[in-house]
């Protein structure tokens, strides 16, 4: 090995404290010099840490200020984590402060609402250091795909919260922009930095291959239970039964979730029978690995009608908000009847890491489907709305999905998506695979006059894939939508390859630098297989998928 490779991964050991060992060992190994495994005093410099990142200066003040003279690479990792969490614990505690001194509710509101997000935040950083020790180099590049996606879902949260002071009139919002400034800084630093890793192993090339990473079944994953959503109710053996009209255990979803072992790796199987559950319904992010099972997307309806006219922030609006992590749903109706005129209304919001959404039926207008963080697939669901009604930050896979945009109102106009990536490494992105996007039957007569848009950037470094779909001709020509004059325009990546039907010509779509075209090579790296890391954890789930691309033939796509 190189001098400079060596210097690469010292540079990147800021992030990770037990794999820089593991790495440096296994190059020592592999290299007939060990002396040249050993870090030298330049390679720990802090600005050398620092070098990857976007806020250099931070990152080297803020280590250096809580470092002194250590240039430890273990010391300084922790360092980095701790620092960060320290900084949103004290933009938390000021969000507290804020809260006693606000006088208007939706100041209020938003800064309850960042308490929340803000403890989301702290957590996944702490989840991303829980999860260092233990890790072989052979699953090294398996786990940097998790790290990443964890920091991108602090940095989401920490947006989140900022964007609760939408329209409100204190100066609350500048006050908390102010407190979190530095966090957000070091959480972009910290991402910088696991990416810079991720590209320093790749260019050791070490004869790791993604193949020999495929996730192994616990061990309370039977046979069986890795075909779950191919069985019926009754086969399920549900662990709770929610029926309204007493023949189950409970007869609402809120005591069903009473029941669930808080943390678990065991599966959780909640059936809920035939009817219209008009509840609020969390799944708590300390409630893991819970499927829920309906009778059918016909049947099984939970319904709500909060929205953001009314005077709830558009992070609460949500029918059914999913925090745990491994959810599984199926054969669902999920509901927010509040309206076109209502506003932001969110039927559902995801925040489950590696959950699954089969044949699940997603209606509103406004913000229907908030995909809000972490990896999240959706295969054979019906999702209806007007404006932005799938938006959000998560790394969200749409599949074999029926996207129906419904009638808004006559001043309005509907966008199919509203991405909000933040920053501009964070591994996240809406991807519509395989998809049908129609109009609604009532929508139909008036797709001419009211146009409808692939997407419009809500952040500036917004992305978005359609793949392989079947576009209407509500489809507008122009293709996508600005959102506000030039904003995103250039930092966006919206593409579309291998559409179909005659809302997919793209000659006239607008020329904005941020519109790309791509082959499928750069196509397939936001695939279930790639971009989620499908592979590794669908298959226990028994959804149906497809890994890559599909296949091509004279007489069409083959399905």
């Amino acid at each position: 090995m190189g001098n400079m490779k060596v210097a690469a991964l010292s540079v990147s050991a800021i992030v990770l404290v037990a794999i820089v060992a593991t790495v440096a060992v296994t190059i020592s190994n592999l290299d007939s010099e060990p002396a040249k495994t050993q870090f030298s005093s330049s390679q720990k410099n802090i600005k050398d840490f620092c070098n990857p990142t976007d806020y250099q200066e931070t990152c080297e003040s803020t280590l250096s200020a809580a470092a002194g003279n250590s240039t430890d690479p273990k010391e300084l990792v922790n360092l980095a984590f701790q620092i960060t969490i320290d900084q949103i614990k004290e933009a938390f505690n000021h969000s507290t402060v804020l809260s006693e001194a606000a006088k208007n509710p939706r100041t209020s509101d938003a800064l309850e609402n960042c308490r929340e997000l803000l403890d989301y935040a702290i957590d996944d950083l702490r989840s991303s250091i829980d999860q260092l020790e233990g890790f072989s180099l052979i699953k090294l590049d398996k786990f940097l795909d998790d790290l990443k996606v964890w920091i991108s879902a602090s940095i989401t949260y920490q947006e989140t919260c900022l964007d609760g002071f939408e329209n409100t009139t204190t100066n609350a919002a500048e006050s908390m922009r102010k407190a979190l400034n530095s966090s957000a800084e070091m959480t972009s630093n910290i991402l910088a930095i696991v990416i810079n890793l991720d590209n320093t192993l790749d260019s050791l090339n070490l004869g790791i291959s993604r193949k020999l990473l495929a996730e192994e079944y616990p061990s309370w994953v039977s046979l069986g239970k890795r075909r779950l959503l191919q069985l019926s109710p009754a086969e399920l053996k549900p662990n709770v039964t929610v029926a309204q009209d007493g023949t189950g255990d409970v007869k609402t979803i809120n005591d069903a979730l009473l029941r669930v072992p808080k943390k678990s790796n065991h599966t959780f199987v909640i059936y809920i029978k035939e009817g219209v559950y008009k509840e609020k319904v969390q799944v708590n992010r300390s409630l893991t690995n819970v499927i829920m099972v309906g009778d059918g997307t016909n049947k099984t309806k939970i319904t709500g009608s909060l929205n953001y006219i009314d005077g709830t922030a558009t992070f609460k609006t949500a029918t059914v908000a999913v925090i745990g992590d491994g959810f599984i749903g199926k054969d669902l109706w999920i509901e927010n009847s509040a309206g076109a005129a209502k506003h932001q209304a969110v039927a559902l919001r995801v925040q489950s890491d590696k959950s699954v959404f089969y044949n699940v039926r997603i209606d509103g207008y406004q913000d229907t489907l908030y995909v809000h963080t972490k990896r999240q697939f959706y295969r054979d669901c019906n999702i209806s709305g007007t404006i932005d009604f799938i938006f959000g930050d998560g790394a969200a896979v749409l599949q074999n999905c029926l996207i129906l945009a419904r009638k808004p109102m006559d001043n309005q106009q509907n966008i199919v998506t509203a991405q909000g990536r933040k920053d501009r490494r964070q591994a996240t992105a809406i991807v519509l695979h395989n998809c049908t996007i129609s109009a609604d039957p009532a929508f139909f007569p008036f797709r001419e006059k009211l146009p409808t848009f692939l997407g419009r950037p809500w952040k500036e470094f917004s992305r978005t894939f359609v793949l392989q779909s079947q576009l209407d001709d509500l489809i507008d020509p122009k293709g996508w939508l600005p959102w506000f004059e030039n904003f995103g325009l250039n930092t966006c990546f919206y593409t579309e390859l291998d559409n179909r039907g005659p809302g997919a010509n793209t000659s006239q779509r607008v020329k904005w630098k941020g519109v790309k075209t791509i082959g499928y090579a750069h196509a397939q790296k936001f695939t279930v297989e790639h971009f989620i890391q499908g592979n590794t954890w669908l298959p226990k789930s028994g959804v149906p998928y497809i890994p890559g691309l599909l296949p091509m033939t004279e007489a069409g796509r083959i399905h």
